[in-house]
């Protein structure tokens, strides 16, 4: 059990796996052969409370015969609505705004105070159209941004609801004022967006990351924006959870956010479900229709 301090240490965890049927995992929780070995040959199923599953060797999983599943769409609306939180609060400089009220900084309103970028009828680029990415792409319609997006096979049904176009990822840099991540973390995604990635994209643009840290080079992005090259950036996740690169912290035009996209009660309760549901489903002999591999 977890004591709500953090991530359950490697140790413990090893230790308590010993003999386990099923395994609830957390993205914290790496899942590899040494997890396996330890947990045995009665290890049937591993859910994973995520949509994600780059913690967990799925092909080693395979190899034993053990189910991974994961939690897609109870967390895709409040993740969506989390990204856009994230593009407005950068945008209109939402944090800078309340630092100014809370210190008593604030003199009155003036004409130039804290003019950030318009949303409304912006190009928005889209990095991964799948269930997540889709459903930012029709939050942008709903605020007449025109969309583009990058991924590994054309979404017609997205195009036809929100006018989205498929383009190369170097295009969808150059072109976007606002960028936002939904992609996997693979070794191909890993550090996608790096020092020449942020130097296609527009010096007034705004990148949102609410997929995985390490698709993002948080130094390199710390550079472009100290740097100006980069008008600001919006953050969930992180390459070292918990750390964060300290020049991030320290710059203004940076919104923070501690991995909370997923942190409604409806989604995580529906998480939750699922990955119960899951396990009942397969030690009962049958196979859920979240499976990530059988």
């Amino acid at each position: 059990m977890r004591d709500g301090t953090g991530p359950m240490p490697r140790a413990d965890l090893l230790a308590a796996v010993e003999g386990v049927d099923a395994l609830i995992s957390l993205m914290s929780d790496r899942v590899d052969e040494e997890l396996l070995d330890a947990a045995g040959a009665g290890l049937r199923v591993v859910a994973n409370y995520a949509v994600g599953y780059d913690n967990i060797d799925v092909a080693a999983c395979g190899r034993r015969g053990v189910v991974v599943t994961n939690t897609p769409d109870v967390l895709t609306d409040a993740t969506a609505d989390h990204a856009f939180a994230l593009l407005l609060g950068v945008a209109r400089r939402l944090l800078e705004g309340d630092d100014l009220v809370r210190s008593g900084g604030w003199t009155g309103w003036e004409p130039g105070q804290l003019l950030g970028r318009h949303v409304t009828g912006a190009t928005l680029g889209i990095v991964g159209m799948g269930r997540i990415g889709a459903a930012v792409a029709r939050r942008a319609a709903a605020f007449g941004m025109s969309v583009v997006y990058h991924n590994r096979r054309r979404s017609p049904e997205v195009e036809a609801l929100t006018g989205a176009r498929l383009v190369s990822l170097d295009e969808l840099l150059r072109a976007s004022d606002f960028v936002t991540l939904h992609c996997p973390l693979t070794e191909a995604t890993h550090h996608l967006i790096d020092a020449e990635a942020l130097r296609s994209m527009k010096r007034t643009a705004v990148l949102v990351n609410t997929a995985r840290g390490p698709v993002v080079d948080e130094e390199a992005l710390a550079e472009a924006l100290e740097a100006g090259e980069l008008w600001g950036a919006g953050l969930d996740v992180f390459e070292r959870e918990p750390l964060v690169t300290e020049r991030l912290v320290r710059l203004p035009n940076v919104l923070l956010a501690p991995h909370t996209g997923s942190a409604t009660v409806v989604a995580r309760d529906g998480m939750a479900r699922l990955c119960a549901q899951a396990v009942v489903t397969v030690l009962a002999g049958g196979i859920p229709p979240n499976v990530v591999v059988n």
